[in-house]
């Protein structure tokens, strides 16, 4: 598993905001949304950098940037909302049949595809928290859109293994799924301090939370 290439996002800002002679590289229109979302990702610092910067880092003009999106808000949610569809397409295809596989298999699944998401949106979210005004914009304007969702897929497919009978009866869904995102959470944050590869703990970390159901 790769570590985000938004560590590298403080020498993309400087690139970016020292090539202003420059006028940005002409590519193809269809790809553009793609393209700057990939180029705010890049950018670790991305809260303090322009709407100019982000496009040019992207290769294109900020007026493109405009006619994709609202603003660097509307950004962001757009970024963040490409992060979860593996992990949230993984856990409603598990809660409709969580039997599919041995419930250690699909815990081990669900750990590992949450840690990738974690990985992979943590640049992004950390610019979020560096700003209350975009936090703020972010609450309100994500539609129900935030941290709770992969939790609230969690609980729910644990709650459909309870039902299934292969997680016994009155077990705490939300304690479960917070330990497990939790961990996951954790593993991503110090693989993105440190600089590395994260553990690969989703085996132990799916025995380890059944030995506690």
């Amino acid at each position: 598993m790769k570590l985000p290439a938004a560590i590298e996002g403080r020498d993309a800002v400087v690139s970016a905001l020292g090539s202003r002679d420059r006028g940005p590289t002409t590519v193809c229109v269809d790809g553009a949304r793609a393209a700057i979302e990939a180029g705010a990702k890049r950018l670790l610092v991305v809260s303090a950098a322009t709407t100019k910067v982000i496009a040019r880092t992207a290769g294109y003009s900020e007026a493109m940037l405009y006619e994709h999106f609202r603003d660097k808000t509307d950004l962001f949610l757009s970024v963040l909302s490409d992060e979860l569809p593996a992990l949230g397409a993984t856990l409603a295809e598990l809660t409709a049949d969580p039997g599919q596989a041995p419930l250690r298999d699909n815990l081990v699944r669900v750990a590992r595809l949450g840690l990738a998401f974690y990985l992979d949106s943590f640049p992004i979210a950390i610019s979020m928290f560096s700003s209350r005004e975009l936090l703020r914009s972010h609450r309100e304007r994500g539609g129900g859109a935030g941290p709770r969702i992969p939790l609230k897929g969690v609980e729910d497919y644990l709650r459909a293994e309870v039902e299934l009978g292969r997680l016994k009866a009155g077990t705490d869904v939300e304690a479960a799924a917070s330990l497990l995102l939790g961990a996951c959470f954790q593993q991503a944050f110090l693989a993105t301090f440190e600089e590395r590869e994260p553990a690969d703990l989703a085996g132990r970390l799916a025995d380890t939370l059944l030995a506690g159901l």
